[in-house]
Protein backbone atom coordinates (compact mmCIF):
# COMPACT_ATOMS: atom_id res chain seq x y z
CA UNK A 1 0.00 0.00 0.00
CA UNK A 2 1.12 3.41 -0.59
CA UNK A 3 -0.28 6.55 0.12
CA UNK A 4 -3.99 7.13 -1.01
CA UNK A 5 -3.67 4.29 -3.42
CA UNK A 6 -5.80 1.97 -1.35
CA UNK A 7 -8.32 0.16 -3.39
CA UNK A 8 -11.79 0.67 -1.64
CA UNK A 9 -15.24 -0.28 -2.69
CA UNK A 10 -17.07 3.03 -2.63
CA UNK A 11 -17.85 3.20 -6.09
CA UNK A 12 -14.40 5.01 -6.74
CA UNK A 13 -13.16 4.65 -10.49
CA UNK A 14 -10.27 1.92 -9.94
CA UNK A 15 -10.64 0.34 -13.08
CA UNK A 16 -6.89 0.74 -15.31
CA UNK A 17 -8.91 3.21 -18.24
CA UNK A 18 -11.80 4.86 -19.23
CA UNK A 19 -12.74 6.10 -22.35
CA UNK A 20 -14.85 7.66 -24.19
CA UNK A 21 -16.25 6.27 -27.34
CA UNK A 22 -15.35 8.31 -30.67
CA UNK A 23 -12.40 9.22 -31.98
CA UNK A 24 -13.67 12.33 -33.63
CA UNK A 25 -14.90 14.09 -30.55
CA UNK A 26 -13.16 16.97 -29.22
CA UNK A 27 -12.46 15.37 -25.52
CA UNK A 28 -10.50 16.73 -21.84
CA UNK A 29 -8.35 13.82 -21.38
CA UNK A 30 -8.12 13.87 -17.14
CA UNK A 31 -5.35 11.17 -15.44
CA UNK A 32 -6.31 10.57 -11.63
CA UNK A 33 -5.16 9.22 -8.11
CA UNK A 34 -7.02 5.20 -8.18
CA UNK A 35 -10.06 5.97 -6.06
CA UNK A 36 -9.77 9.62 -5.42
CA UNK A 37 -13.05 10.33 -7.79
CA UNK A 38 -16.38 8.24 -7.56
CA UNK A 39 -17.28 6.61 -11.13
CA UNK A 40 -20.47 8.17 -10.60
CA UNK A 41 -19.13 11.69 -10.97
CA UNK A 42 -17.67 11.53 -14.19
CA UNK A 43 -20.95 9.52 -15.93
CA UNK A 44 -22.78 12.52 -14.37
CA UNK A 45 -20.41 14.73 -15.82
CA UNK A 46 -20.14 12.89 -19.51
CA UNK A 47 -24.09 13.46 -19.62
CA UNK A 48 -23.47 17.44 -19.15
CA UNK A 49 -21.22 17.09 -22.60
CA UNK A 50 -22.27 18.16 -26.05
CA UNK A 51 -22.48 15.16 -28.26
CA UNK A 52 -19.23 16.03 -30.05
CA UNK A 53 -17.52 16.14 -26.77
CA UNK A 54 -16.19 13.81 -24.32
CA UNK A 55 -13.79 12.89 -21.61
CA UNK A 56 -10.94 10.32 -21.30
CA UNK A 57 -10.55 9.33 -17.76
CA UNK A 58 -6.80 7.22 -17.13
CA UNK A 59 -5.69 6.39 -13.81
CA UNK A 60 -2.48 6.28 -11.61
CA UNK A 61 -1.73 4.46 -8.19
CA UNK A 62 0.49 6.83 -6.31
CA UNK A 63 1.71 11.22 -6.77
CA UNK A 64 5.45 9.95 -7.17
CA UNK A 65 4.25 7.84 -10.38
CA UNK A 66 2.54 11.46 -11.80
CA UNK A 67 5.38 13.06 -11.11
CA UNK A 68 7.63 10.53 -12.68
CA UNK A 69 5.44 11.30 -15.49
CA UNK A 70 5.81 15.10 -15.64
CA UNK A 71 9.14 14.87 -15.73
CA UNK A 72 9.49 12.25 -17.89
CA UNK A 73 7.08 14.48 -20.73
CA UNK A 74 9.49 16.99 -20.42
CA UNK A 75 12.39 15.43 -21.36
CA UNK A 76 14.24 16.07 -24.93
CA UNK A 77 14.01 12.37 -26.69
CA UNK A 78 17.29 11.53 -28.17
CA UNK A 79 17.40 8.50 -30.58
CA UNK A 80 19.91 6.30 -30.49
CA UNK A 81 21.78 6.10 -33.98
CA UNK A 82 19.71 8.89 -35.48
CA UNK A 83 22.14 10.62 -37.35
CA UNK A 84 19.44 13.06 -39.00
CA UNK A 85 17.36 13.79 -36.22
CA UNK A 86 18.70 17.31 -35.35
CA UNK A 87 18.03 18.09 -39.12
CA UNK A 88 14.54 16.35 -39.21
CA UNK A 89 13.34 18.32 -35.70
CA UNK A 90 15.07 21.35 -37.21
CA UNK A 91 12.58 20.97 -40.27
CA UNK A 92 9.85 20.65 -38.29
CA UNK A 93 10.54 23.08 -36.18
CA UNK A 94 10.62 20.44 -33.24
CA UNK A 95 12.67 21.29 -29.84
CA UNK A 96 13.19 18.07 -29.03
CA UNK A 97 11.18 16.63 -27.04
CA UNK A 98 8.94 13.98 -28.85
CA UNK A 99 7.43 12.48 -25.59
CA UNK A 100 3.74 13.79 -26.36
CA UNK A 101 1.30 15.21 -23.54
CA UNK A 102 -1.44 13.95 -24.40
CA UNK A 103 -3.27 14.65 -20.70
CA UNK A 104 -5.21 18.31 -20.44
CA UNK A 105 -5.09 17.88 -16.17
CA UNK A 106 -3.35 15.67 -13.94
CA UNK A 107 -3.77 14.97 -10.08
CA UNK A 108 -1.24 15.92 -8.05
CA UNK A 109 -0.81 16.62 -4.21
CA UNK A 110 0.39 20.18 -2.49
CA UNK A 111 3.39 18.73 -1.26
CA UNK A 112 4.63 18.33 -4.78
CA UNK A 113 3.48 21.47 -6.28
CA UNK A 114 6.30 23.22 -5.66
CA UNK A 115 9.13 21.70 -7.17
CA UNK A 116 6.86 20.55 -10.18
CA UNK A 117 6.61 24.88 -10.82
CA UNK A 118 10.04 25.28 -10.48
CA UNK A 119 10.99 22.46 -12.81
CA UNK A 120 8.47 24.05 -15.55
CA UNK A 121 6.30 20.62 -15.22
CA UNK A 122 3.38 22.38 -15.21
CA UNK A 123 1.78 25.15 -16.37
CA UNK A 124 -0.64 27.92 -14.79
CA UNK A 125 -4.23 27.61 -14.79
CA UNK A 126 -6.88 30.17 -15.88
CA UNK A 127 -9.52 30.38 -13.84
CA UNK A 128 -11.09 33.56 -14.99
CA UNK A 129 -13.90 31.56 -15.97
CA UNK A 130 -14.36 29.22 -13.65
CA UNK A 131 -17.27 30.39 -11.58
CA UNK A 132 -17.03 28.32 -8.58
CA UNK A 133 -13.46 29.82 -7.83
CA UNK A 134 -15.33 32.09 -5.70
CA UNK A 135 -16.39 30.34 -3.65
CA UNK A 136 -13.55 28.75 -2.79
CA UNK A 137 -12.21 29.18 0.65
CA UNK A 138 -9.24 31.71 0.88
CA UNK A 139 -6.85 29.25 2.04
CA UNK A 140 -7.37 26.84 -0.79
CA UNK A 141 -6.62 30.03 -3.49
CA UNK A 142 -3.24 30.97 -1.17
CA UNK A 143 -2.52 27.53 -1.31
CA UNK A 144 -2.27 27.45 -5.01
CA UNK A 145 -0.67 31.29 -6.04
CA UNK A 146 2.24 30.89 -6.22
CA UNK A 147 5.44 32.49 -7.98
CA UNK A 148 7.71 30.64 -10.84
CA UNK A 149 9.38 29.15 -8.05
CA UNK A 150 7.21 27.43 -6.32
CA UNK A 151 6.41 29.55 -3.45
CA UNK A 152 3.40 30.54 -1.82
CA UNK A 153 2.99 34.36 -3.18
CA UNK A 154 -0.75 36.68 -3.48
CA UNK A 155 1.10 38.14 -6.95
CA UNK A 156 1.83 34.53 -8.41
CA UNK A 157 -0.22 32.82 -10.63
CA UNK A 158 -2.90 29.64 -10.09
CA UNK A 159 -0.78 26.45 -10.31
CA UNK A 160 -4.08 23.76 -9.40
CA UNK A 161 -7.78 23.25 -8.34
CA UNK A 162 -8.41 21.82 -4.72
CA UNK A 163 -10.50 19.03 -5.50
CA UNK A 164 -10.69 17.15 -2.13
CA UNK A 165 -8.17 17.38 1.21
CA UNK A 166 -7.10 14.89 3.80
CA UNK A 167 -4.85 15.08 6.80
CA UNK A 168 -2.07 13.54 8.86
CA UNK A 169 -3.67 11.25 11.63
CA UNK A 170 -2.53 8.52 14.31
CA UNK A 171 -4.22 5.37 13.69
CA UNK A 172 -4.01 2.55 16.49
CA UNK A 173 -5.12 -0.88 17.22
CA UNK A 174 -8.48 0.09 19.72
CA UNK A 175 -8.94 -3.64 20.63
CA UNK A 176 -5.31 -4.13 21.95
CA UNK A 177 -5.73 -1.14 23.83
CA UNK A 178 -8.97 -1.97 25.29
CA UNK A 179 -7.59 -5.18 26.30
CA UNK A 180 -4.86 -3.81 28.16
CA UNK A 181 -7.51 -1.09 29.50
CA UNK A 182 -5.21 2.01 28.43
CA UNK A 183 -7.01 5.28 27.76
CA UNK A 184 -7.70 5.99 23.93
CA UNK A 185 -5.04 8.03 21.86
CA UNK A 186 -5.63 11.52 21.49
CA UNK A 187 -3.48 13.83 20.65
CA UNK A 188 0.96 13.58 19.19
CA UNK A 189 2.00 13.75 22.82
CA UNK A 190 0.34 9.74 23.23
CA UNK A 191 2.92 9.04 20.62
CA UNK A 192 5.65 9.10 23.71
CA UNK A 193 3.46 6.94 25.78
CA UNK A 194 5.97 4.20 27.71
CA UNK A 195 3.90 1.40 26.99
CA UNK A 196 4.78 2.40 23.36
CA UNK A 197 7.66 2.21 23.30
CA UNK A 198 9.25 0.46 20.08
CA UNK A 199 5.70 -0.67 19.18
CA UNK A 200 4.74 2.75 16.83
CA UNK A 201 5.69 3.56 13.31
CA UNK A 202 6.24 6.96 12.06
CA UNK A 203 6.08 8.45 8.14
CA UNK A 204 9.88 8.15 6.35
CA UNK A 205 8.85 12.09 5.65
CA UNK A 206 11.06 14.75 7.39
CA UNK A 207 8.66 17.47 7.26
CA UNK A 208 5.47 15.38 9.02
CA UNK A 209 7.96 14.03 11.70
CA UNK A 210 9.55 17.28 12.80
CA UNK A 211 6.17 18.88 12.08
CA UNK A 212 4.27 16.88 14.54
CA UNK A 213 7.30 16.88 17.08
CA UNK A 214 7.24 20.90 16.92
CA UNK A 215 3.29 20.94 17.09
CA UNK A 216 3.40 19.01 19.98
CA UNK A 217 5.90 21.53 21.12
CA UNK A 218 2.69 24.46 20.23
CA UNK A 219 5.12 25.44 16.99
CA UNK A 220 3.94 25.67 13.57
CA UNK A 221 5.15 22.53 10.76
CA UNK A 222 6.33 25.35 8.71
CA UNK A 223 8.94 26.76 11.72
CA UNK A 224 11.89 27.93 10.12
CA UNK A 225 14.24 28.67 13.25
CA UNK A 226 14.71 24.72 14.53
CA UNK A 227 17.57 26.22 16.67
CA UNK A 228 14.94 28.74 18.68
CA UNK A 229 13.53 25.46 19.49
CA UNK A 230 15.35 24.25 22.20
CA UNK A 231 13.51 20.84 23.59
CA UNK A 232 13.30 19.49 19.81
CA UNK A 233 15.99 17.90 19.66
CA UNK A 234 15.65 16.10 23.11
CA UNK A 235 11.88 15.69 21.94
CA UNK A 236 12.91 13.55 18.97
CA UNK A 237 16.13 11.74 20.24
CA UNK A 238 12.73 9.97 22.91
CA UNK A 239 10.24 9.63 20.31
CA UNK A 240 13.02 7.66 17.93
CA UNK A 241 13.05 5.27 21.42
CA UNK A 242 9.35 4.99 20.24
CA UNK A 243 9.80 3.63 16.82
CA UNK A 244 9.88 0.54 15.21
CA UNK A 245 10.14 1.52 11.43
CA UNK A 246 9.89 4.63 8.93
CA UNK A 247 7.70 3.73 6.29
CA UNK A 248 5.10 5.85 3.73
CA UNK A 249 4.13 2.55 2.44
CA UNK A 250 3.60 -0.78 4.51
CA UNK A 251 2.24 1.18 7.75
CA UNK A 252 -1.36 -0.83 7.76
CA UNK A 253 -0.53 -4.32 7.65
CA UNK A 254 2.12 -4.09 10.96
CA UNK A 255 -1.18 -2.70 12.97
CA UNK A 256 -3.01 -5.22 11.79
CA UNK A 257 -0.64 -8.52 12.50
CA UNK A 258 -0.15 -6.84 15.92
CA UNK A 259 3.99 -5.64 14.57
CA UNK A 260 2.47 -2.68 15.78
CA UNK A 261 0.18 -0.80 18.20
CA UNK A 262 0.18 2.80 16.49
CA UNK A 263 0.94 4.02 13.35
CA UNK A 264 1.42 7.90 12.29
CA UNK A 265 -0.18 8.07 8.43
CA UNK A 266 -2.07 9.88 5.95
CA UNK A 267 -6.50 10.07 6.61
CA UNK A 268 -6.42 9.15 2.44
CA UNK A 269 -5.22 5.47 3.13
CA UNK A 270 -6.42 4.80 6.69
CA UNK A 271 -9.94 5.62 6.19
CA UNK A 272 -11.09 3.45 3.35
CA UNK A 273 -9.58 0.43 5.06
CA UNK A 274 -11.34 0.97 8.50
CA UNK A 275 -14.44 -0.48 6.76
CA UNK A 276 -12.93 -3.86 6.69
CA UNK A 277 -10.81 -3.80 9.97
CA UNK A 278 -13.12 -3.10 13.00
CA UNK A 279 -10.09 -3.59 15.24
CA UNK A 280 -8.60 0.19 14.31
CA UNK A 281 -9.25 3.50 15.39
CA UNK A 282 -8.19 6.82 13.83
CA UNK A 283 -7.66 10.14 15.78
CA UNK A 284 -7.01 13.59 14.19
CA UNK A 285 -4.77 15.25 16.78
CA UNK A 286 -6.00 17.91 19.12
CA UNK A 287 -2.76 19.88 18.51
CA UNK A 288 -3.97 20.19 15.14
CA UNK A 289 -2.39 18.24 12.23
CA UNK A 290 -0.68 18.67 8.73
CA UNK A 291 -3.64 19.32 6.04
CA UNK A 292 -2.75 17.78 2.43
CA UNK A 293 -4.60 18.41 -0.75
CA UNK A 294 -5.22 16.89 -3.86
CA UNK A 295 -5.20 19.23 -7.00
CA UNK A 296 -5.85 19.20 -10.64
CA UNK A 297 -2.52 20.50 -12.88
CA UNK A 298 -1.74 20.93 -15.85
CA UNK A 299 1.02 19.57 -17.78
CA UNK A 300 3.79 22.24 -19.45
CA UNK A 301 3.13 22.30 -23.24
CA UNK A 302 0.01 21.15 -23.26
CA UNK A 303 -2.34 23.01 -25.25
CA UNK A 304 -5.83 22.46 -23.10
CA UNK A 305 -9.19 22.66 -24.73
CA UNK A 306 -9.60 25.55 -22.38
CA UNK A 307 -13.71 25.08 -22.65
CA UNK A 308 -13.86 21.80 -21.37
CA UNK A 309 -11.01 22.23 -19.06
CA UNK A 310 -13.51 24.93 -17.25
CA UNK A 311 -16.62 23.06 -17.24
CA UNK A 312 -14.98 19.95 -15.50
CA UNK A 313 -13.52 22.16 -12.55
CA UNK A 314 -17.09 24.61 -12.40
CA UNK A 315 -18.93 20.81 -12.57
CA UNK A 316 -16.57 19.00 -9.30
CA UNK A 317 -16.99 22.57 -7.60
CA UNK A 318 -20.62 22.16 -7.32
CA UNK A 319 -21.60 21.65 -3.72
CA UNK A 320 -23.68 18.57 -4.63
CA UNK A 321 -20.85 17.19 -6.40
CA UNK A 322 -18.20 17.85 -4.21
CA UNK A 323 -20.59 16.22 -1.42
CA UNK A 324 -20.42 12.86 -3.71
CA UNK A 325 -16.54 13.01 -3.74
CA UNK A 326 -16.09 13.72 -0.04
CA UNK A 327 -18.66 10.78 1.35
CA UNK A 328 -17.95 8.48 -1.17
CA UNK A 329 -13.62 9.02 -0.93
CA UNK A 330 -13.86 9.28 2.93
CA UNK A 331 -11.91 13.02 2.41
CA UNK A 332 -13.34 16.13 3.08
CA UNK A 333 -14.26 19.11 0.11
CA UNK A 334 -12.37 22.37 -0.31
CA UNK A 335 -15.78 23.52 -1.24
CA UNK A 336 -18.05 24.51 1.76
CA UNK A 337 -20.57 21.79 1.88
CA UNK A 338 -23.08 20.15 4.61
CA UNK A 339 -23.05 16.50 5.59
CA UNK A 340 -25.14 15.05 8.36
CA UNK A 341 -23.83 13.09 10.95
CA UNK A 342 -25.62 9.96 9.72
CA UNK A 343 -24.76 9.95 6.43
CA UNK A 344 -20.69 8.80 8.05
CA UNK A 345 -20.24 5.48 9.40
CA UNK A 346 -19.67 5.23 13.14
CA UNK A 347 -16.04 4.51 12.78
CA UNK A 348 -15.29 6.95 10.46
CA UNK A 349 -16.74 10.08 12.38
CA UNK A 350 -13.64 11.08 14.63
CA UNK A 351 -11.71 11.80 11.80
CA UNK A 352 -14.10 13.27 9.47
CA UNK A 353 -16.18 15.44 11.79
CA UNK A 354 -13.33 17.85 12.63
CA UNK A 355 -14.10 20.91 15.32
CA UNK A 356 -13.34 24.23 14.23
CA UNK A 357 -10.76 24.34 16.67
CA UNK A 358 -8.78 21.40 15.85
CA UNK A 359 -9.18 22.85 12.32
CA UNK A 360 -7.56 26.39 13.47
CA UNK A 361 -4.29 24.58 15.14
CA UNK A 362 -4.22 22.86 11.74
CA UNK A 363 -1.57 23.89 8.72
CA UNK A 364 -1.13 23.10 5.08
CA UNK A 365 2.86 21.96 5.22
CA UNK A 366 4.45 24.77 2.84
CA UNK A 367 7.82 24.93 1.19
CA UNK A 368 10.73 26.09 2.67
CA UNK A 369 13.53 27.65 2.10
CA UNK A 370 16.60 25.14 1.35
CA UNK A 371 18.75 26.18 3.51
CA UNK A 372 15.78 25.55 6.29
CA UNK A 373 14.42 22.28 4.16
CA UNK A 374 17.81 20.41 5.29
CA UNK A 375 17.85 21.41 8.97
CA UNK A 376 14.78 19.15 8.85
CA UNK A 377 16.48 16.69 6.51
CA UNK A 378 19.33 16.73 8.93
CA UNK A 379 17.37 16.71 12.43
CA UNK A 380 15.01 13.28 10.92
CA UNK A 381 18.36 11.42 9.48
CA UNK A 382 19.79 12.21 12.96
CA UNK A 383 16.73 10.52 14.99
CA UNK A 384 16.61 7.49 12.59
CA UNK A 385 20.39 6.67 13.73
CA UNK A 386 19.07 6.77 16.86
Amino acid sequence: MDRRSFLIGTGAISSQLLIGCSDNKTRLTVELLKNSLPAQVVDEFRRTLKSNTDITIALVEQFKDVFNKLETWQKPTQPKNDLFGWFRRLQLGNSGNENKISTDLISLGDYWLRVAIEKKLIQPIDVSQVQQWSVLPKQYKELVTRNDKGFVDPQGKIWGAPYRWGNTVIVYRRDKFEEKKWAPMKDWADLWRPELRNRISLLNHPREVIGLVLKKLNKSYNETDLKSVTELESELKKLSQQVKFYGSIQYIEPLLIGDTLAAVGWSQDILPALANYRDLAVIVPQSGTAQSVDLWVSPSGRQSQQELLTQWINFLWQPKIARQIATRTRSHSPIPIKIETSEIPEQLRSSLIISQNILDKSEFILPLPVEVEQQYINLFETMKKG
